[in-house]
């Protein structure tokens, strides 16, 4: 049992140190970014598009796709994600488990290969526990990909949303991340690029 146990330590690590040149791409890249005005990092994800057309794969366009959005974050919520952030959303892309406590940035870290596996063109779902974590979700990091041109849902027990920036809501003066989430059709809400659930 123990030497069970051991292995999985081991490949945690194995894993944790595999992403570690990752981050570093994707950190290096960072200043390039930074220099790029809004409409170029709109511009970026049409260029991601075709480069996937032409045959790149999702893997090879990962560390310039994760300093897009950590760009994009930045300029519209002004959070910086930290290297551990990126560690999880590398995990998640590659179809792993990221373990992160309350508060360690969950919901910061989704947005990077959910914005990754949307350039595909199919439609991303992000599951949440309850229909307030679904439309904070949408509503908050979201602002990111609205940014780089992609839309964003979200689908509540009896109501569903998308994500627009010209909309506020007369009714939400508590919270700014629910107050731009415009009613819309169930059918619109699934065909936004990435869409929020329970």
């Amino acid at each position: 049992m123990f030497k069970f146990l051991q292995n999985f330590v081991d490949d945690n690590q194995r894993r944790l140190k595999a992403y570690k040149p990752l981050v570093a791409k994707i950190n290096d890249l960072e200043p390039e970014f930074k220099k790029l005005s809004d409409k170029k990092l709109n511009d970026k994800t049409i260029e991601f598009k075709k480069r996937l057309s032409n045959g790149e794969k999702l893997d090879d366009l990962l560390p310039e796709a994760y300093a897009l959005v950590r760009e994009a974050i930045y300029r519209t919520i002004g959070e910086r994600a930290y290297d551990v952030q990126l560690m999880a959303a590398i995990a998640l892309h590659q179809g792993g488990i990221a373990e992160q406590r309350t508060g360690e940035g969950k919901t910061h870290s989704v947005i990077f290969p959910a914005y990754l596996n949307a350039l595909t063109g199919l439609g991303i779902h992000i599951v949440t526990p309850n229909d307030y974590l679904t439309r904070v979700g949408a509503g908050w990091y979201p602002k990111a990909l609205n940014l780089l041109g992609l839309s964003t849902g979200a689908i509540v027990h009896e109501q569903s949303f998308i994500l627009d920036p010209d909309y506020t809501d007369p009714n939400e003066k508590i919270d700014d991340r629910l107050a731009h989430l415009r009613p819309v059709s169930r059918q619109e809400a699934y065909q936004a690029d990435v869409t929020y659930g329970t």
